[in-house]
């Protein structure tokens, strides 16, 4: 018999960032069961500070065509993001992030210095990776970084969620670097702030992507004891 233990600690190794999905949408009821269940996520002072936008058909085409014609018009210009993104990536952080980078590129055939597949490989987030969902995440301006970080922990409750509802997900802040088009697009009132999105669906297994797994660090590198 499974613990409730065995059970969590399976969902949150197998599961794994999506980018390759089959073209069936996810049934509305299956969606509801994954908000339901995300809902339950803990938050500061109980705010809960996330609103999520289901995002698909026609809609999703649209969201996404408004995304990559804002990346390749706004193309080597700063991120009009909501919250800053990181002001370097220095040690180990830089090793982690080019390796889980040169693995993706390696299993979908990205040449290294190919500089037009890597831009064709970047722009296949705002395409949502082939996703026949995004969840777009917004939380209230007020509550700033505390805001985003509970809808963090939104966040992997929501893919956690939908792992054990067999589906694949894929958390995207690169969706924060399009906050106008999706602003404009949801037409999102002036106190909401773009967070982040969640591409989701149903995985395709023979998609060179689902190849490889990121690795993780151990414990010993993460935490320490203080007796």
């Amino acid at each position: 018999m499974t613990t409730d233990f065995e059970a969590v600690e399976r969902v949150l190794t197998e599961r794994r960032s999506c980018r390759g999905y089959l073209s069936e949408p996810v049934e509305r009821e299956t969606i509801e069961q994954v908000l339901a269940a995300a809902q339950h996520t803990a938050s500061w002072c109980n705010t809960q500070p996330w609103q999520v936008h289901i995002v698909s058909g026609e809609a999703r085409d649209a969201l996404s065509k408004a995304a990559v014609d804002h990346v390749i018009a706004t193309f080597g210009q700063p991120a009009p993001s909501d919250f800053p993104f990181p002001a370097a990536y220095n040690g180990v952080y830089d090793e982690r992030r080019k390796e889980v980078g040169w693995q993706l590129y390696e299993a979908v055939g990205v040449q290294r210095g190919d500089r037009e597949a890597s831009a064709m490989q970047m722009l296949r987030n705002f395409e949502f990776f082939g996703a026949p969902h995004v969840a777009i995440i917004t939380t209230d301006a007020d509550l700033g970084v505390y805001g985003a970080i509970d809808c963090g922990l939104y966040v992997n409750s929501f893919m956690l969620a939908a792992q054990a509802r067999g589906l694949g997900t894929c958390a995207q802040a690169a969706i924060g670097q399009v906050a106008p088009a999706v602003r404009e697009l949801l037409a999102l009132p002036d106190d909401r702030r773009v967070v982040c999105g969640i591409s989701f669906g149903h995985p395709d297994p023979e998609h060179p992507s689902a190849q490889f797994m990121s690795t993780r660090a151990p414990i010993t590198e993460a935490a320490t004891f203080v007796d």
